[in-house]
């Protein structure tokens, strides 16, 4: 009787990881390209793509105004894809400059064939901050013209630990969530656990996938009303 129930739990877990892939560009058609990234047949064909633009560093020394480092993945130009601007985030103290900055991009983008349909903070705001982050993106979102989408990563921290309050009061403020379910090059362990609870969201979301990383469908996401598919993460 051992043998056989010994037997049993091998095949169901050796199925569990049969199941389980490394995430492949060619797969999906939504994409984060980073600066130095090298191109690749999918993104003629993508659904959106992310592109980072340049990143907003605290200032030095101190009692200076913060920095927008520009680190363009691509320059404006003719695209395909509709896109948004991504901006790495180190510190929520802009100045009007920082805003003017990135507006002043978004508009340059615009003024080329193809959409641009907003822009992305990619911010890592901690679970206990989420009230003080909702008000610095009240105000981007009041800065930002009407025409232009705000998109936020997340961490996958805020599905478990975050009071719903504080994720609700993203609504209407934001217009999506993307979701970082990796850590460096890795999916974080025990993330079914984690996607069980996005099931309170009332955010429209998206799950952001490291390429290369091992990812497992959840046999559930695609029931989830506010489940809007993946953003795979590219690397050279």
């Amino acid at each position: 009787m051992r043998r056989v129930l010994l037997c049993l739990v091998l095949c169901l877990a050796t199925g569990a990881l049969a199941q389980s892939a490394p995430v492949r560009s060619g797969d999906y058609d939504a994409f984060w390209l980073w600066a130095g990234v090298a191109g690749r047949p999918e993104l003629d064909k993508a659904a959106c793509l992310y592109l980072l633009q340049g990143e907003i560093s605290p200032p030095r020394p101190q009692g200076t105004p913060a920095v927008l480092h520009a680190m363009s993945g691509a320059s404006p130009g003719p695209h395909q894809a509709p896109i948004y601007l991504v901006y790495r985030v180190r510190t929520l103290d802009w100045s009007p400059v920082i805003m003017a900055q990135i507006k002043a991009r978004l508009e340059h983008w615009h003024s080329q064939p193809g959409a641009i349909i907003g822009l992305q903070l990619d911010f890592d705001a901690g679970t206990k901050h989420l009230e003080p982050y909702r008000s610095f993106l009240a105000r981007v979102r009041g800065d930002l013209p009407s025409q232009y989408r705000l998109s936020i990563t997340g961490l996958m921290d805020w599905a478990s630990q975050a009071r719903l309050e504080d994720l609700e009061a993203l609504s209407g403020v934001v217009d999506e969530i993307v979701f970082q379910t990796y850590r460096g090059r890795a999916t974080v362990a025990d993330i079914d656990a984690y996607l069980a609870r996005l099931d309170r969201l009332t955010i429209p979301f998206k799950l952001g996938l490291a390429e290369g990383a091992e990812w497992n469908p959840s046999p559930t996401l695609a029931g989830k009303p506010n489940f809007k598919g993946y953003v795979v993460f590219l690397r050279n």
